[in-house]
Order: C-alpha cells, then sequence, then structure tokens
C-alpha cells in the first residue's frame, strides 16, 4: 500500500514573503525555496525573518534536494542563514537565480562552497521518490520557474509567483499551451500564487508599461532619475534601452541593483550598447538632457539612493527643477507613510514626479483574478491549495476556485507550520502543527532575538530606561549616601528634580525594609522589589513604565 505525502509550508502562507515549503514521502523531503521576509513596524532592530526549520533538525540525510521558482530575496534570502543546517543539500535553480544566490553567497565567505545546478525550462531533475520538470511562468524577473513535480500519489503544480503577458517587453509571452499540456497530464494538486487574489481584472501588460515610460522620456527637458526595485530586472531594461533610443547615457545605483546588473549584464539578460552605462561619478561630463539614472529607494528606504538625493546626501547627485523623477513601484504596504515623505521632499526641490497612481508605470508581478481563474482552467486540478499571501489573499483566491468547479471539500486555506497529508484521492489536514514561528535575523545573529528581547526594544522605544544605581552596606544592609540614577529617553534629569528627589526617597525606603531584620540578605529580592515599587511609584506620577534596570553594589 502506498503511503500519503505530506505537506508543510514553513512560510509564505499568511504573510508575503518567507515562502518555503517541504515536500515528505516515505521520509525523504524535496525543499521549495528558502525565502526571507522585512520585519515589521513592532520589530526594532531586525533585519529579517526567516523560517523556522527545527522540523528539519537531525533529519539533513533525508532532504533530497531544494528547488528554488526565482531569484526574488523572498524566494531565495534565507539560504546564507539556515544552509549549513540543512546538512548544504542540492540545490537547483535557473541561471538568472543561481547568479543571484551564487553573488550573494559571496558576502559570507565563512560558509561552504554551495552545491548549486543550473536548470533551464523543460529540464527534469528527478530527486528521491520525486520528479521535478521546471516550466516558464511570467514574473518580473527573468528566468522564473514554475514546477510540474511527479510524486507517487500523483502530479502537484506549483505555480511559483506569476502573470500571464502576451506581449512582456524583452521576456517570451506566456506559453498557455504548454501550461494546457501539463494540465492534460493530470493534475492532482494545484498550489497556486494568491498575492494578486484580492484584485479583480487582469494585471497590466508589461508593453504598456514601456509606452507610458516612453510619454515621460519624450517630454523630459532634464535627468530622469528612475527608481525601482533592485530586483526589477525587466524595468532596468526597458529604462536602458529607452534611454538609448532618446540619446541618454545611464548611471546605475544602489548596492542591489547594480550587483544585479553586474550579474545580469554577465549572463545576458540586460544588453546595452557599449558606452551607455556610465559611473555616477561620471554625470557632470554629460548635459542633463542626456542623463538616466536608475536607482533603488521607491520604498522611502532611509539610506537608499533616492532618499540620499532628496536628502542632499548623495555625492554626486543634487535635485534640480528640471530633473524628472519616476516611482516605477507600487508600495508595499506599511511604507506609504516613508513614501509620501520620499515624494513631499522631492515636490519641495520642484522635481516633476511620476507615480504608479499617476499613470501606467508599474506592473505588479503577481496574476489577478482573472488570471487566476484561467490557470485553474488550464490545469483542471483535483484539489487545490492557495499559497504565497496574506490570509485574506489564502481565503478569496479559495472562494475563486470554488466558483472555477472546484469542489469545497477538495479546497484548503493552510497556514504556516500545518501538515497537509495528500493521497491519490483524499487531502486532508492533519491536527497539530509544527514549529514555524519567526526566526529573526539581527546583523550576525540568527534567532538570538527572540519575544522578549523585543518586547525589551519595543520598551526602551516607547518608554526609554531608567538605571538606579544603590551603594549598600554589607554590615548594615542600609544604603549609603544618595542612590545614582540615569535616565534614558524617559525624563530629562535637569528638568526632573522633584521626582528624582522623590524616587531616591522611595529607593532608601524599600531597600531598607528588604534588608531589615539581619541575616543573609537575597540581593535578587533586593532588586525585584526596587523594579517593582519604582516602576509603580513612576507610573503613578508619569504615566509611563520605563525599563528599570536596578544596580545594587554591596560594599
Amino acid at each position: 500500500m502506498k503511503s500519503d505525502l505530506k505537506i508543510i509550508p514553513l512560510g509564505g502562507l499568511g504573510e508575503v514573503g518567507r515562502n518555503m515549503s517541504l515536500f515528505e514521502y516515505d521520509g525523504k523531503i524535496l525543499i521549495i525555496d528558502m525565502g526571507f521576509r522585512m520585519p515589521e513596524e513592532d520589530m526594532p532592530g531586525v533585519d529579517f525573518i526567516i523560517p523556522n526549520i527545527s522540523y528539519l533538525k537531525g533529519r539533513q540525510k533525508d532532504i533530497v534536494g531544494a528547488v528554488f521558482t526565482h531569484g526574488h530575496y523572498d524566494h531565495i534570502g534565507a539560504i546564507p542563514y539556515m544552509i549549513e543546517k540543512l546538512g548544504n543539500p542540492p540545490l537547483y535553480a535557473s541561471g538568472l537565480a543561481g547568479g543571484i544566490i551564487l553573488k550573494r553567497q559571496d558576502d559570507f565567505p565563512h560558509l561552504q562552497k554551495l552545491n548549486l545546478t543550473q536548470v533551464k525550462a523543460g529540464s527534469r531533475v528527478k530527486l528521491g521518490p520525486f520528479v521535478v520538470e521546471f516550466f516558464k511562468q511570467n514574473h518580473n524577473i527573468s528566468d522564473n520557474f514554475g514546477f510540474f513535480i511527479e510524486t507517487p500519489v500523483g502530479n502537484i503544480v506549483h505555480t511559483s509567483d506569476f502573470k500571464f503577458d502576451k506581449n512582456p517587453v524583452y521576456d517570451l509571452p506566456t506559453d498557455y499551451e504548454k501550461i494546457k499540456a501539463l494540465g492534460k497530464r493530470g493534475v492532482l494538486l494545484l498550489l497556486s500564487d494568491s498575492t494578486g487574489a484580492e484584485e479583480e481584472g487582469h494585471s497590466l501588460s508589461e508593453e504598456v508599461i514601456m509606452e507610458n515610460l516612453e510619454e515621460i522620456f519624450k517630454v523630459a527637458k532634464g535627468r530622469i532619475i528612475a527608481a525601482t526595485f533592485g530586483s526589477l530586472i525587466n524595468r532596468i531594461q526597458q529604462l536602458i534601452a529607452l534611454s538609448e533610443k532618446y540619446g541618454r547615457r545611464v548611471a546605475v545605483d544602489g548596492y542591489s541593483m547594480k550587483t544585479n546588473v553586474e550579474i545580469c549584464k554577465r549572463l545576458g539578460y540586460i544588453k546595452s550598447e557599449k558606452g551607455t552605462l556610465i559611473k555616477t561619478s561620471q554625470m557632470q561630463e554629460y548635459p542633463d538632457s542626456k542623463l538616466t539614472l536608475i536607482c533603488t529607494g521607491a520604498q522611502g528606504e532611509g539610506q537608499a539612493v533616492l532618499m540620499r538625493i532628496a536628502n542632499g546626501e548623495h555625492r554626486f547627485v543634487r535635485l534640480k527643477k528640471e530633473d524628472t523623477v519616476i516611482f516605477s513601484s507600487s508600495v508595499i504596504p506599511g511604507n506609504e507613510r516613508t513614501v509620501q515623505f520620499l515624494k513631499d521632499q522631492l515636490y519641495r526641490q520642484k522635481a516633476k514626479v511620476y507615480h504608479y497612481k499617476m499613470m501606467d508605470i508599474h506592473a505588479g508581478g503577481h496574476a489577478q483574478r482573472e488570471e487566476l481563474r484561467q490557470m485553474i482552467d488550464l490545469l483542471k486540478p483535483n484539489f487545490f491549495i492557495p499559497i504565497h499571501g496574506q490570509y485574506s489573499m489564502l481565503v478569496n483566491h479559495a472562494e475563486l476556485a470554488k466558483g472555477q468547479g472546484v469542489p469545497e471539500k477538495n479546497i484548503l486555506v493552510v497556514e504556516n507550520g500545518q501538515t497537509i497529508t495528500l493521497g491519490p484521492k483524499k487531502m486532508v489536514l492533519e491536527k497539530g502543527r509544527v514549529e514555524a514561528n519567526y526566526i529573526m535575523v539581527d546583523g550576525l545573529g540568527v534567532g538570538d532575538v527572540g519575544e522578549v528581547v523585543l518586547r525589551d526594544r519595543q520598551t526602551l522605544a516607547n518608554d526609554g530606561m531608567f538605571v538606579i544605581v544603590a551603594i549598600i552596606d554589607r554590615a548594615t544592609g542600609k544604603v549609603r549616601g544618595s542612590p545614582d540614577i540615569i535616565s534614558r529617553g524617559f525624563v530629562y534629569l535637569r528638568e526632573s528634580k522633584e521626582l528624582l528627589y522623590e524616587t531616591r526617597k522611595k529607593v532608601i525606603e524599600t531597600v531598607n525594609k528588604t534588608t531589615g531584620g539581619g541575616g543573609p540578605v537575597n540581593w535578587s529580592y533586593v532588586k525585584d522589589n526596587i523594579r517593582n515599587k519604582i516602576g509603580d511609584f513612576l507610573y503613578s506620577k508619569t504615566q509611563r513604565r520605563p525599563m528599570i534596570l536596578p544596580v545594587v553594589i554591596e560594599v
């Protein structure tokens, strides 16, 4: 009797980013993607969040390999932080995704060399009980693959991030016949991208974006400064081609963007005429009307290029009245305020600003409802699980699948850590969960910032810190002199003399009561008592709760 297949998402379901899933059959495990996501606003100091791989601890020999859909960091960004813990398994990625993975690994020279194999559309790889066939999908980065996975229980299709585009620029159009042919081979389960599941209609074609960008190039009198994502290779290529058409030299600025352009030029994904690309330091050598700067920072990131230009902090670029600034990206949820601040700064300096709400100069890389319906119709799956998206997106995608004829009992809305058991004629959501909580990366630390540390950081950010240093006589148990107080982010000491006087009095009173009666003193108890009593006292006086750090010195 055949075993069932287990599917375990460790990230990407109920959130956008941090994509990672496991397929397990007879103890053999296939990994799909290893991505990170950006921290939330209440995570001060955290660089990004990666999946929890506790489930795979001690099971390195069971991992048959990892396959990657495309080169965006929400699908590949966690590799350096977990690859050694996974036993450095074989990795399979497209030319561009592989190039970005290997280049990023250069930033981690202490890690061993990756076991990476490049695959193409149509490649088939046997990994234990799984055969993975890679098929091309349009997205907003080249070399994006969906997977047709043959398993002992039936065929599974994983769409990757995708959209249907009949007229992409510098890319091949969607191959509907190929997807239809995959459907004819029988699809037991479809796992489909849900990021656009709440958007009615059809995503914009890159052809429309190209036409609208050209309208801006036609009328721009001074420099064009175009900000977009560092990984949006097609857009960068469009801007280079339009610059060449209108006689402009192109400078590229921003670490991630420069790195990706370098990789893409080497692999042939970005093409430019000799002499088109110049350094930012050379921009002063050309008339403004003959210059384009393509840069990062469209999300209002503090140290990114566009914000440095807006704040007058860029080494080579100062805004001028004739400059045209293009935001060729949508605003990531949570970044609205910083992007608004950035736009205001640009307008104050009289620049001409274009963004996606004014005209179609950005297209997302995700299918909207019309395309999602079409994918279901082309593949005709028995079972359906929406992936890649916030919970509301998953639910809306599930409803859409029901409307396309997939029986409700054959659809599951799943969250990270839940286990799906799949057989040839059944799909069951198991009780219980594997660990799939956030693992936070802060500098070189992976997982050492947890809930307690975050809570401390939030307290420090909200109400500050209050340090009390009390010197206590060992013989008498009494406070010697007056306790020292250090305040950071709570009150300004010079203007709070009355409060400090009362606080010192309260500290002396608390210590004397706690240590009275003779005998050995429990100094942990003394410190806890100071923390509690002074915390309550300060709250009664200020309605604020700073982090209180008592330091007791016994002499």
